[in-house]
């Protein structure tokens, strides 16, 4: 007798009908929404390269797990924009994702992912969070009325603009690595911040994030658009663009615009940051121009200077110190099968047989590793 499980307050939805439309929208990759934008905006003058999955074989990413599970609790919806839930009612659209994506990354790709999750937003954040409040809003009303006409693609692309993730979310993300034994971190405040300094200190080859804001912060290098198939979702024209990975390298970027880190940093004051207003006209190509001629913010002509925001100097030390954990632990725990079985397929509605491919592709790359760790042991040892 199929299961069923029901997604908002419509039609219940069969248990293997809801796989399916995991399978299918996890493969969509990526999506914009209010949390998930690009932070400061350095698209237009960026230095990038373009990847392939394979080339990050054998190296670790530390992730910006907020970012990451955003992404699929936008897009891993029924058509007509509801989450999908679990038996126990509580949203599993970003378990999904996490479970499937992040395994086949790990085990198929050989990338190593250290997910680090948010702390208590910096200072100054207050103002962009109301204002991302605002916008889920404005969002939800606007999904209601489309559903009320049948408009089900406009109501999707609205569900997606007001994605939510609570920390009941989070905490079952956390409980769902922990079963895996992939490690993540707790960042003290902004989780960027901290994959920035676990890259600075060597323990990730780059930080994996979709905002730019990890330059500022700090990362030597940054993966952008880790995704499988490589497709971004535009809410405001509903359709999808492609996406490839692509790895910028901050020193490269510098040097191209030859200017410094502080320097980069206060061309973003002048754009606007997460913590400050921006001067109006002053794109990215235009303030770094700027920055470069005067040297910093405070040598700026007054006719622009009194534009600046007046906490500019704590917005830049925002990013030059930012709060982080020194003292991290990265832990590689064993995969715990019976509580991951009975955590996604009892108590969240999980298909029994999608989870146990995911075991079967751990356990075979867990045991390719341990042999590989042998030989190389034996070959230190008959070779000395």
């Amino acid at each position: 007798m199929e299961s069923f499980l029901f997604i908002g307050q419509f039609e219940p939805i069969p248990l293997s009908l809801k796989d399916s439309l995991q399978e299918k929208v996890i493969s969509l990759g990526k999506h914009r929404s209010p949390r998930c934008a690009l932070g400061v905006d350095l698209a237009p003058v960026i230095v990038k390269h373009g990847l392939r999955l394979e080339d990050l074989r054998g190296k670790t990413l530390s992730v910006d797990a907020n970012n990451f599970l955003y992404q699929f609790i936008a897009l891993i919806r029924t058509p007509e924009g509801f989450p999908l839930k679990g038996l126990d009612g509580t949203v599993t659209s970003h378990l999904a994702g996490l479970l499937y994506r992040s395994t086949r990354l790990i085990y198929d790709y050989g990338i190593g992912l250290i997910f680090v999750f948010d702390g208590k937003p910096a200072r100054y954040k207050e103002a962009e969070v109301e204002k991302r409040r605002e916008i889920r809003e404005k969002a939800m009303q606007e999904w209601s009325e489309a559903l009320k006409r049948r408009d089900y693609a406009k109501a999707f692309s609205k569900a997606v603009v007001s994605s939510r993730l609570t920390k009941p979310m989070v905490d079952d993300a956390k409980r769902l690595l922990n079963l895996l034994g992939i490690p993540h971190v707790q960042a003290s405040s902004e989780a960027e911040a901290q994959a920035a300094y676990i890259a600075m200190r060597g323990d990730a080859w780059a930080s994996s994030s979709r905002d730019f804001d990890s330059l500022l912060f700090g990362t030597p290098k940054l993966v952008r658009n880790l995704t499988l198939t490589g497709k971004e979702f535009l809410p405001s024209k509903g359709l999808f663009r492609r996406l490839v990975p692509e790895l910028i390298i901050l020193e490269e970027f510098l040097s191209r615009h030859q200017i410094r880190r502080e320097q980069l940093i206060d061309a973003a004051i002048l754009m606007g940051t997460d913590f400050n207003q921006g001067i109006n006209g002053f794109g990215p190509k235009r303030s770094i121009r700027t920055i470069r001629e005067f040297g910093r913010i405070e040598s700026l002509p007054s006719l622009i200077k009194n534009k600046v925001a007046g906490n500019y100097d704590e917005v830049r030390r925002l990013f030059l110190e930012p709060d982080v954990d020194r003292d991290y632990a990265i832990h590689h725990d064993a995969l715990r099968e019976d509580e991951l079985y009975e955590f996604l397929c009892g108590q969240k509605g999980f298909s029994r047989e999608r989870v146990e491919k995911v075991v079967e592709r751990t356990k075979k790359y867990r045991l390719g590793a341990k042999q590989i760790d042998l030989e190389g042991w034996f070959r230190t040892k008959n070779n000395r």
